[in-house]
């Protein structure tokens, strides 16, 4: 009986960093095939020993793939126990191995967006935005590390989890989980994206709706302050005790908006934008056509 050809963990290790560039070679025809193949020559070169099974190998791990970067993970895990039991005699064929690798990847995607982009990097990009804005240079340190060591874990115990499953981790995919998975991290990622919403989007309104005259003692009046420092100490501590820097209290229309709702111009720009991506408008052209807006709203003095 012929020796049964075993990937090691230093071959799935190096299949799993090739893994991290599997976009590298995008291309709008057979999407991330490149990068897929890129990433299986480390099996491919172990498994089969002849030139002309590992050009065979190659050719049909270049066929369209196209999938979630990180989710793509246990994919390459089934797809190298598959390739694996192949090697070893099995009657796997082309069509097996392309098929589980069509069948996966699409739902798989519908998980790795809103896991990824909406939940983890939101989470992560406040928190370092927030230690940022303090002047903290561990912001920016953070959001990095953090990242790549959540991706990479990630990438790493699916693929292992896809290999060690084999062809079985079809079965395991296919009742609701994935659903579930999907519609618990939508809901998760929408939360957060909504409360940063009124932190991030900012719309301010210039226009004056009202100028009111102050009575006397309700401002602080700048002529009668000490000179220096003490005239400026002085009037800190009137500022802080309520009164206004000036004779004259000024209503702008934000100042109005803010008083119903705060943030409200800020959500229904939100809001606006979300529409207009439901209809197919290109996010290109939304970007600039904010840029016009706010420039000549800039120039009128609405804004």
């Amino acid at each position: 009986m012929a020796e049964q050809i075993k990937l090691s963990k230093k071959d799935r290790i190096s299949i799993w960093w090739r893994s991290t560039f599997i976009q590298g070679s995008w291309n709008y025809e057979r999407m991330q095939n490149g990068g897929w193949a890129f990433t299986m020559i480390p099996a491919i070169k172990k498994l089969y020993k002849t030139k002309e099974d590992r050009a065979a190998a190659l050719q049909r791990h270049l066929e369209f793939f196209n999938t979630h970067p990180y989710v793509a993970s246990p994919i390459i895990g089934v797809t190298l126990a598959l390739e694996e039991e192949r090697a070893n005699g099995a009657p796997v064929d082309d069509v097996a191995i392309q098929g589980v690798k069509v069948g996966m990847m699409g739902p798989l995607a519908g998980i790795g967006d809103p896991v990824f982009w909406f939940t983890v990097k939101p989470i992560l990009g406040a928190l370092a935005a927030s230690l940022a804005m303090t002047g903290n240079i561990l912001g920016p340190i953070l959001y990095f590390v953090l990242w790549n060591v959540i991706r990479m874990l990630f990438m790493w115990y699916t693929q292992e989890f896809g290999y060690k499953a084999g062809s079985r981790i079809t079965d395991d995919l296919s009742g609701g989980l994935l659903q579930d998975i999907t519609k618990g991290a939508s809901i998760l990622g929408m939360f957060i994206l909504g409360s940063l919403v009124n932190r991030w989007v900012s719309v301010q309104f210039t226009p004056v709706v009202s100028e009111v005259k102050l009575d006397k003692g309700a401002y602080i009046d700048w002529d009668k302050l000490p000179s220096g420092a003490e005239g400026i100490r002085t009037a800190l501590e009137q500022q802080a005790a309520g009164l206004s820097l000036s004779d004259v209290k000024v209503t702008t229309l934000q100042n109005n908006l803010d008083s119903l709702i705060p943030g409200l111009a800020g959500l229904l720009l939100t809001l606006l934008c979300m529409w207009l991506l439901k209809k197919k408008v290109s996010p290109i052209v939304m970007i600039l056509g904010l840029f016009v807006v706010g420039i000549v709203f800039h120039l009128i003095h609405l804004m």
